[in-house]
């Protein structure tokens, strides 16, 4: 395949990344916010968005494992009919049960989304070149989802700012065209997402599925017999009871600060694009670094900014200080997200990619769980700046994690590569 052929794998994949992540934009704003609108307590809302964790818990892998086993893209076009559907009823909901509904319909949406588009990228590059910088690339694609969700999330703050339309009120309007964005980031995945694959009878799509627990296995052997696997998915875990911070907790942080629900999620719009705006920044500037000191060095200190950066939304005073916090901790995040994902990707090749991609993405989910009922719960009851503090230090702990090296360097007869992690400095 010539370079070219690369180039049009890349920028189908980053057209695809971006609108997949621009209906995320506009609901941003609103996923604390919302529930708390109708009814709902700090703490009810943190419990039925934990809902979505623990769907995605039992469902990451044997989803990843089926995305392996029946191809990329048939797994996300039915990953996008069900984020319909749940979107559709959050626009709908009105109490804990149909939020919580909604919830377990985006975990199943997550489950099913979470890996095969960076699979289908990575396997694909690296058939048209087995030298494709894929870091880059993923780099690239971090750089586009930001953007993506930046252009969303100044949208839904100016469809919030501009009020009710006729019987949709202000913070609803912002998921109706969420589900029309999402529509349309489905019908492009039917046209431009490809996969060479054999037509499949039902014989076939039946072995395809008893494939399944192979995949699963595979990823499961590699994270038992690979210290730099297992480090890796320990970060996810804490970082993502982190992440509740600054997803969850900040809007209620900001519309603490100004005692205005409405006027905080309509100053979330444009805050929460510039933090994605920020994001992409880190995460354009992150081959650079990892180049001079190599990605675990990388990844132990952006982990520890990370931190910092999260007390400081935490304990900031006034809405300058919340927000600038806030800004700070996206501009990180961002960076750090595609050197978490270099690492991992380079843990393993071919079929069973999706199945180690899941594995990472799975565990993250009873610490983002976890993460929403206990803070939001520590918010209620203490303060929302203490529950902020906390999740700062829970996520920081993980950065010697990124310095692992791996014990051994024998393959490990699964399918996946070996476990050869980037060493600091290393390629």
């Amino acid at each position: 395949m010539t370079a070219m052929t690369v180039r049009r794998i890349r920028h189908r994949y980053l057209l695809l990344i971006s609108l997949r992540w621009l209906p995320v934009g506009l609901t941003i704003p609103l996923t604390t916010l919302l529930p708390l609108d109708r009814g709902l307590t700090i703490a009810q809302a943190g419990l039925v968005a934990a809902v979505q964790g623990v769907t995605v818990l039992v469902l990451e892998l044997p989803t990843g494992g089926l995305a392996d086993a029946l191809g990329r893209r048939p797994v996300l076009l039915i990953a996008g009919a069900v984020n319909l559907v749940s979107l559709t009823v959050m626009s709908l909901a009105d109490s804990v049960t149909l939020f919580a509904v909604a919830w377990f319909l985006q975990g199943i949406f997550r489950a099913l989304d979470s890996g095969p588009l960076d699979s289908w990228f990575v396997d694909e590059a690296l058939a048209a070149d087995k030298e494709a910088d894929i870091e880059t690339g993923l780099s690239h694609s971090s750089v586009a989802l930001s953007l993506a969700i930046a252009i969303g999330a100044l949208l839904s703050g100016g469809l919030i700012w501009l009020g009710p339309i006729g019987p949709l009120s202000a913070l609803t309007v912002p998921l109706i065209v969420a589900l029309a964005l999402s529509l349309l980031s489905t019908v492009a995945v039917a046209l431009l997402m490809t996969e060479e694959r054999p037509a499949r009878g039902m014989t076939a799509w039946a072995a395809s599925v008893r494939g399944v627990p192979v995949a699963i296995g595979s990823a499961l052997r590699l994270a038992r017999r690979s210290r730099v696997v297992f480090a890796l998915i320990m970060v996810e875990v804490l970082w993502s009871f982190g992440m509740v911070t600054f997803e969850k907790l900040m809007p209620v942080r900001l519309s603490e600060v100004l005692a205005d629900k409405e006027g905080a999620a309509a100053l979330m719009g444009p805050v929460s694009s510039a933090g994605w705006a920020a994001s992409a920044a880190g995460a354009a500037l992150i081959p650079v670094l990892v180049r001079r000191i190599g990605a675990p060095w990388t990844g132990f200190v952006l982990r520890i900014l990370l931190g910092l950066t999260i007390v400081g939304m935490g304990l900031l005073a006034g809405p300058a200080g919340v927000i600038t916090g806030f800004l700070l901790t996206y501009a990180v995040h961002g960076a750090s997200s595609p050197v978490h994902m270099g690492l991992l990707h380079r843990q393993a090749e071919g079929e069973y990619r999706t199945s180690l991609l899941s594995l990472n993405s799975m565990v993250g989910q009873p610490g983002f769980a976890i993460g929403a009922v206990l803070l939001t719960t520590l918010a209620q009851s203490v303060s929302v700046s203490s529950a902020i503090v906390v999740g700062a230090v829970v996520l920081a702990v993980a950065a010697p994690l990124y310095l692992v090296k791996p014990e051994f360097r024998e393959p490990i007869d699964t399918g996946i590569s070996p476990a050869s992690a980037l060493t600091p400095g290393g390629s």
